[in-house]
């Protein structure tokens, strides 16, 4: 019986028989009673239920706090993805000065000790300002991220560079909820596990800045022309601005629109760096915007790439690896060159070249642009030349020009190339011992340049021998792993040296100023020598049909050899009709002198060659 039907009968009339023994009232408070009864039964009911949800709720939060320890316990820190550990080798001249670079992509390795603080500073200020004190997940990021996945929106960024690190180094780009919520996972279990000096430093040597370069170390070169710890406050912050978009902000300092743009970028970075007290006011009112290498770059230099495959081998062979290992280490190859004197070297023999006529244009004449005869080459012979530079005494190698384009001649001349001395070596064999570092030169009747050019490095250090290098010194990661010991050895006494001294000079030659001149075999007189210690030997094959024709200059402080060869379809031919107006004698003497004034003379001016004459009558 409901409360409904109770009412109904309080409301019915009672039977004339039956007299109630309360009256109508009893009936109304039993009603009541029990419509009490029932809404506290209701809200019970209610109670109980809003409690198994709540604990349904609970439930569930435990649950998943429960799978996020689990995952989070079982999700191990991935190793970095091969490409994104692989690095180049660097090879730089003497002087620290770039030279070029080795390996699948340009990215080098550097501890963080050697990325100055203020560049750190405006990493963290344009990427992430809270990265010293956060858990290395920015959970608005990932709702972000996820709403957008979600609802189909643009992709979002803002994540930590803790997230960054883990995405591009450790993680697939892939843009997906799952992949996300595994990038978080790894980040906070980073962020716990390592330092964040470690994650800086991870982050950047693997973040990708445009222009090709990977890591801060490529980033500092290809915009700026130096290594990271030489970056300025104002080169840091510009840097920091590019990460945002790399692949926009690398034609900064080409495009002017794209450089404006990031010069705004630049002042709100040096702004942070201000307002967080990375730098000064006085070093934030000192900073101007910087210049910008030109991109892209011009044609690549292919002659300098004889240098580092030379170089190459060399330091693989030291460090006891092949070059493909050397190419993929990471390494930086400190050669013995001098780029500025190599470039000026390559510039003069392009110049002088008999075959390069000014835009091709030639007068009624038969000459050039130059003023010399334009050559004859109706049947494809071409003139090679070769030039090396030692340092007597050492071995270090300062110019090995071994051709003019790498790209149409792998064949390095300098290295390589075929000397016929003819003759001209019979002073040194006459001295020679067996066993001596040049005793082999009395087998070898076509030495290469730079065994040719050795020879005359050691007359010059007084009879001591070098063994020719290209690589001074070889670091990784700021750490030494190779330096170079020059290996010399006695190859000609004292009496010994001077006796090929007074061989190879000529009467009135004084203070070891030598000259001895050979043109198509015939020894030439040198005529007045001005004094200097300088020596001049100059070499040919033997008769009009010679095919190489060499030049030595030396003093205490520099050998230098050119040596001249001619080819046809890749044989040997004659060189003479391909020097110009020049004999082929003249012609080499001419350039190896002005390779020497561009060295600076050392030691002194090389004598002048005279004209050959007929060798005297016996």
């Amino acid at each position: 019986m409901n409360a409904r039907d109770l009412l109904r009968r309080s409301r019915t009339p009672l039977r004339r028989d039956r007299a109630p023994r309360h009256g109508g009232d009893t009936r109304l408070r039993r009603a009541g009673t029990f419509l009490r009864r029932i809404r506290v039964r209701r809200r019970r009911t209610r109670v109980r239920r809003l409690r198994r949800t709540l604990a349904a709720l609970l439930a569930l939060f435990l649950l998943a706090c429960a799978a996020v320890v689990v995952a989070y316990r079982m999700t191990p820190i991935p190793e970095p993805h091969p490409e994104t550990v692989s690095q180049s080798t660097v090879f730089v001249d003497a002087g620290g000065e770039y030279l070029g670079r080795r390996g699948p992509v340009d990215r080098q390795d550097i501890p963080l000790k050697q990325v100055p603080r203020h560049v750190q500073d405006a990493v963290i200020a344009a990427e992430n300002r809270s990265f010293r004190t956060d858990s290395g997940v920015a959970p608005s990021a990932i709702v972000r991220a996820a709403l957008a996945t979600v609802t189909g929106g643009d992709r979002q960024g803002g994540s930590t560079i803790t997230q960054q690190y883990v995405k591009n180094a450790l993680l697939t780009p892939e843009q997906s909820l799952q992949r996300k919520a595994h990038e978080a996972l790894i980040a906070v279990k980073l962020d716990r596990t390592r330092s964040k000096d470690d994650i800086l430093a991870g982050y950047l040597n693997t973040v990708y800045f445009g222009r090709g370069a990977a890591g801060i170390e490529s980033a500092a070169r290809n915009y700026f022309g130096v290594g990271a710890h030489d970056l300025t406050v104002s080169q840091g912050a510009a840097l920091a601005g590019i990460l945002n978009l790399p692949s926009y902000y690398e034609r900064a300092g080409a495009d002017a629109k794209v450089t404006g743009t990031l010069e705004r970028r630049w002042v709100w970075v040096l702004d942070a760096m201000a307002d967080s007290g990375a730098i000064s006011a006085r070093e934030r009112t000192a900073a101007r915007f910087p210049a910008f290498r030109f991109y892209p770059p011009g044609g690549t230099n292919g002659q300098r790439q004889y240098l580092i495959d030379t170089a190459s081998a060399e330091a693989a062979d030291r460090l006891g690896i092949t070059e493909d290992q050397l190419a993929r280490g990471g390494y930086k190859v400190h050669t013995t060159f001098d780029l500025g004197l190599q470039d000026e070297t390559a510039e003069l023999v392009r110049e002088r070249s008999p075959e390069n006529d000014t835009d091709g244009q030639k007068d009624p004449d038969g000459k050039n642009a130059k003023g010399t005869k334009n050559v004859k080459n109706t049947k494809g012979a071409r003139l090679h030349t070769a030039v090396v530079a030692t340092v007597p005494g050492d071995g270090a190698v300062r110019v090995l020009y071994g051709g003019a384009d790498y790209a149409h001649q792998p064949f390095n001349d300098a290295v390589d190339g075929a000397v016929e001395a003819g003759t001209v070596l019979d002073p040194f064999l006459k001295v020679l011992r067996p066993g001596s570092p040049l005793g082999d030169l009395a087998k070898e009747t076509a030495p290469t340049p730079l065994r040719l050019n050795s020879a005359y490095a050691a007359l010059a250090a007084d009879g001591t021998y070098a063994a020719p290098y290209t690589v001074a010194k070889i670091t990784k990661a700021g750490r030494t792993v190779h330096t170079a010991r020059p290996k010399t050895r006695t190859a000609l006494h004292g009496k010994e040296a001077a006796v090929v001294t007074e061989l190879m000079g000529v009467p009135g030659a004084t203070d070891g100023a030598l000259v001895r001149g050979v043109e198509e075999g015939s020894f030439v007189p040198a005529g007045a020598v001005p004094t200097m210690p300088v020596g001049h030997s100059a070499g040919a094959g033997s008769g009009p049909g010679a095919r190489t024709v060499w030049q030595s200059v030396y003093s205490p402080r520099l050998a230098l050899t050119l040596a001249l060869f001619a080819e046809r379809g890749g044989k040997p031919v004659r060189v003479a009709g391909l020097t110009g107006d020049s004999p082929p004698a003249s012609y080499a003497a001419l350039q190896a002198d002005e390779v020497w004034r561009l060295a600076g003379s050392p030691g002194g001016r090389p004598p002048q060659t005279p004209e050959p004459t007929a060798p005297p009558s016996p």
